[in-house]
């Protein structure tokens, strides 16, 4: 944790990001961690990164996030680039090859186990529920004040993060820590609310399309659902139509479902995986996501990989096959 603080001590100008495809965690913890920076004085930029930021996001700071990718900035203008909740370097960006230049200080921050360190400075802790959860300890040590929209944002990324605090390896430090962000924040469920009911025409047809295509293996255990590239452009489907979460954690609710999967193809033969799993303790995903060069927790993982939808499909079956021993 000195080390966290020193970074941030001898900082002057910050670079956030937020993650391709932001999931409330990636959108939380970073507007919540650009809060604290400002409040101890240091000049931030949040960038967008890869990905549009969902409409449904309705968090505090929102529209200050700059609509850039990390490859559409001027780096010679920061001297700490700070990465959360990302488990690797290729969480930046998938526009190119992520080089930090020598004079850029870099600070990971995250909660998948995954994650090896990347970063000249790194604290990686996957006992936490969420990276969200995690910087509500660092801005503990850090003497920030948690303001009401720190709050709302760290308390956003937990809520998400833990399925609404159906599942973490910690559920009463969670809870706790959940309590205390909600009783600075108690429009939460407002947030909440806001997030949930957001659907668009084309987010409903991008499940639906989801759903049509399920194929399942091994007897129901392994569950596959993918959207191709050809039927996302043909109904005119945006980046924040595009919420696999959602569809993936149906999925998993079929009570046969061991392994579920997502196969999104966001551009031709480059495809975003999403796994999820019954029991981690039976079926660990962030195996198969591993061994597919991704990462992430053992119920919730991720990966991606450039083929044919039908060809990650026969990978993916062939892979859970040799792990699972299926």
């Amino acid at each position: 944790m000195d080390q966290i603080k020193t970074a941030i001590e001898n900082s002057k100008n910050v670079l956030l990001h937020c993650h391709p495809s932001p999931d409330p965690d990636s959108v939380g913890s970073t507007l919540a961690m650009k809060f604290a920076l400002e409040q101890i004085g240091k000049k931030v930029t949040l960038i967008k990164g890869d990905s549009n930021i969902p409409r449904a996001f309705a968090f505090p700071g929102i529209d200050t996030i700059v609509k850039k990718n990390f490859f559409e900035i001027d780096l010679k203008e920061f001297d700490l680039f700070i990465i959360l909740d990302s488990g690797s370097k290729d969480m930046i960006s998938n526009k190119g090859e992520v080089i930090f230049p020598e004079h850029l200080n870099t600070l990971v921050i995250d909660h998948h186990f995954s994650n090896k360190g990347y970063g000249k400075v790194n604290f990686v802790d996957s006992s936490y529920s969420s990276c969200c959860e995690l910087l509500y300890q660092v801005f503990k040590v850090l003497n920030i004040d948690i303001t009401h929209d720190i709050a709302l944002n760290l308390f956003m990324g937990m809520y998400t993060d833990t399925g609404g605090f159906r599942y973490g390896k910690n559920g009463d430090k969670t809870l706790k820590v959940a309590s205390e962000l909600a009783s600075i924040a108690p429009d939460y469920q407002k947030t909440i609310s806001i997030m949930e009911n957001s659907n668009t025409k084309e987010s409903l047809i991008f499940e639906a399309l989801a759903m049509s295509s399920i194929k399942t293996f091994f007897d129901d255990k392994l569950v596959i659902a993918s959207v191709k590239y050809d039927d996302i452009l043909k109904n005119n489907i945006k980046d924040d139509d595009r919420f696999t979460g959602g569809i993936v954690n149906k999925i998993k609710s079929v009570v046969t479902t061991q392994i579920a999967l997502t196969i999104v193809e966001v551009e031709p033969n480059n495809l975003k995986l999403s796994f999820r799993t019954r029991d981690e303790n039976i079926f660990d995903v962030s195996k198969i996501a591993i061994a597919l060069g991704g990462g992430g927790h053992k119920s919730a993982a991720g990966a991606k990989l450039n083929m044919s939808v039908d060809e990650a499909i026969d990978r993916v079956v062939n892979t859970a096959k040799e792990i699972y021993n299926l």
